[in-house]
């Protein structure tokens, strides 16, 4: 395929949405960003990818600002003398933007929806499932009980979610924000995969 398109997924926890990007990314012969452009813009900043990490999908990246010690750099880079509270949330943007100018991508979260609301070839997919099928797949993968699970996903998606709101001024999960939300956990994740896929093959006429 040579059409150059992005594909924005957003999505719930525990709601499949990294396997969906991944295989929306294969499907269309696109480049697939999640915890990967933490790297890019480590790259890009000069901080190191941990302390990336350790700030990922988090609103007010920079309480005790100026406590940052020298480890987190990675080597010179202009901003070490000139940032603010949103310099992380900059330097991740900035990645986003470089990618997808370089060809087809897949973004999942990061609020890439927003930070590429400029660009005409994207479409912008929000993922959801049932409280209950949420908590089966997060026991299974990180073998916690159900209560536990839980707590996993409300705690994660209050986190998720402040970060998406404060950054984009829109409302993370609300419909009018995305041009396509599905419910994953009514036909799962494969098919809910190809329903998107033909989706976005009616969407760009490919």
């Amino acid at each position: 395929m040579d059409k150059h398109i992005i594909i924005n997924v957003g999505r719930q926890l525990g709601s499949g949405g990294h396997d969906i990007g991944r295989m929306l990314a294969l499907d269309f012969n696109a480049r697939y960003y999640d915890r990967e452009l933490m790297n890019l813009a480590a790259k890009e900043s000069g901080f190191s990818e941990k302390f990336f990490e350790q700030n990922d999908e988090k609103k007010g990246f920079f309480k005790g600002l100026f406590n940052v010690q020298t480890p987190h750099f990675s080597g010179g880079s202009m901003y070490k003398t000139n940032f603010s509270q949103e310099s992380l949330f900059q330097f991740q943007s900035d990645a986003i933007i470089k990618a997808a100018k370089e060809g087809s991508c897949v973004f999942v979260g990061r609020c890439a929806d927003y930070v590429l609301r400029e660009f005409g070839n994207t479409v912008n997919v929000f993922i959801t499932a049932s409280m209950e099928y949420r908590i089966r797949q997060v026991m299974n993968k990180q073998h916690v009980d159900a209560d536990s699970a839980r707590k996993i996903i409300e705690q994660g998606e209050s986190k998720r979610a402040a970060y998406y709101n404060y950054y984009t001024g829109k409302k993370w999960g609300a419909a009018e924000s995305y041009d396509l939300c599905i419910d994953s956990s009514l036909l799962g994740i494969m098919e809910t995969e190809k329903i998107i896929a033909e989706f976005i093959r009616k969407r760009f006429k490919l």
